[in-house]
């Protein structure tokens, strides 16, 4: 492992964890510590009389400490491997101890037995039931829409400008409705219109842009198919209906060396979505991977490290314009800081031109860009490419002052996410090798 610091902060699941961890990166609060072939570990003095026994599964980065946190790694184990990022020659090569080599066993134990369920042939499904069960899915999400649709034409007909006096109950009861009606998609589609600030200026155009993008769901779904496949596709998972990800991975994807340019995360009821957004070198296509856990999940699916490489075969979901993918294999390699991508913002613009022919209701993408300066202008920042096209830089977006450190008023070439005119930078490249925000 070679990470940097800020490669192993970007693990952090809040900001509290980050402080939290960067104290504990100091070898006067480990009792032991050690490096083995897959495995980091040591044990840090708290408050009790036992240290608490951290654990680091470093071919698959996951972390199991014996401290009562629920937070997933806890500020322990970023500790400790931020320690070992830093002072590496403070570990000794040794035998892991057996609460270690243990907690290692019983993972290869459950990842064996996961390659075998996958390869024993499953028990047919009951087709009749699971057509049933559609059936009546579809025609929740069908009054559900229904009832939507109506919900936007009496807002339009009666204006929105009296909107922020509305009591929140006006988006909530219509959020939980579409709840009710399977529609998730169209309940966080709902929840992001209830969400647009009314104290600054032009909030309409933003809440009827938003608006607009429920309707075009909406009627896509009623004329479902109409509609070409991959579009549909979109549709259906604008509205809330999942694909197998099994039946993805049967898939023959698209293998390459890939960027883990940056990670986003938000949380909602616990629930927490991890975006990370990736690039590859060879293919120079962008991919999007979610991961999804509740807050206390010890681990997750495929863990990537941003600013890392990883050698992978991506499947990507069936789309009218395909982002978003599945890990079908990888494997961790050293850190390729190749750069390629737009020159400009013009090209970015065609890029969503394309993007919006085939699939209006695209969501953020991810870009890189070359020579981008950030510079303020009119009150806010902007992003300033080599022709002196500017584009506004997200309200709100904390790492400014991080990026104007790396950048000290020079042109950078960037990783930004967004769309239309809303930017939000995630990594630069500095000094020939590329780091996170």
């Amino acid at each position: 492992m070679n990470l940097s610091d800020e490669q192993v902060l970007a693990m952090a699941p809040d900001e509290s964890s980050r402080k939290s961890g960067k104290d504990l990166a100091n070898p006067a609060k480990w009792v032991s510590k050690g490096v083995g072939d897959n495995a980091l570990w040591g044990e840090c003095q708290g408050s009790g009389s036992k240290p608490y026994q951290t654990q680091i599964d470093t071919g698959n980065m996951a972390f199991k400490c014996s401290c009562p946190s629920r937070k997933f790694p806890c500020k322990h184990g970023l500790g400790l491997l931020l320690l070992y990022s830093r002072q590496t020659t403070l570990f000794t090569e040794q035998t892991p101890p057996p609460w270690v080599s243990e907690w290692l066993a019983k993972r290869a134990e459950r990842e064996e037995k996961k390659a075998v369920q996958a390869s024993t042939p499953e028990k047919q499904p009951d087709t009749a039931a699971q057509a049933k069960r559609q059936q009546a899915r579809q025609q929740k999400v069908s009054d559900g829409t229904a009832e939507l649709l109506r919900w936007i034409k009496d807002l339009v007909r009666n204006g929105i400008m009296d909107l922020p006096e509305k009591d929140p109950s006006f988006f909530e009861n219509m959020i939980r409705r579409m709840v009710d009606a399977q529609s998730p998609g169209l309940a966080a589609m709902m929840r992001e219109l209830a969400d647009i600030s009314y104290f600054h200026e032009g909030w309409q155009t933003v809440f009827m842009n938003q608006l607009l993008r429920i309707y075009l769901v909406i009627q896509g779904y009623q004329h479902l198919s109409q509609l070409p496949e991959n579009l549909q596709q979109d549709i259906r998972s604008s509205v809330g209906f999942s694909q197998s990800q099994e039946e993805l991975k049967e898939q023959t994807g698209i293998s390459d060396t890939w960027q883990v340019l940056g990670k986003q995360t938000s949380e909602e009821d616990r629930l927490v979505v991890e975006r990370y957004w990736l690039h590859g070198i060879h293919s120079k296509r962008n991919a999007l991977i979610l991961q999804f856990f509740v807050r206390g999940q010890s681990t997750i699916a495929n863990p990537l490290a941003p600013g890392t490489t990883i050698q992978a075969e991506l499947v990507y979901y069936p789309s009218a314009a395909p982002l978003r993918a599945i890990i079908k294999q990888q494997m961790t390699v050293p850190s390729d800081h190749t750069f390629n991508g737009f020159t400009g913002w013009e090209e970015v613009v065609a890029e969503q031109t394309a993007i919006s022919a085939v699939w209006p209701v695209y969501n953020d993408q991810v870009y890189t860009i070359a020579t981008l300066t950030p510079i303020w202008h009119q009150e806010q920042w902007w992003l300033q490419d080599s022709q002196q096209q500017l584009m506004p830089v997200k309200k709100g977006f904390a790492h400014i002052w991080k990026l104007l450190a790396l950048s000290g008023g020079a042109p950078l070439h960037m990783a930004v996410t967004g769309r239309e005119t809303q930017y939000e930078p995630i990594g630069v490249w500095h000094e020939q090798e590329y780091k996170i925000l």
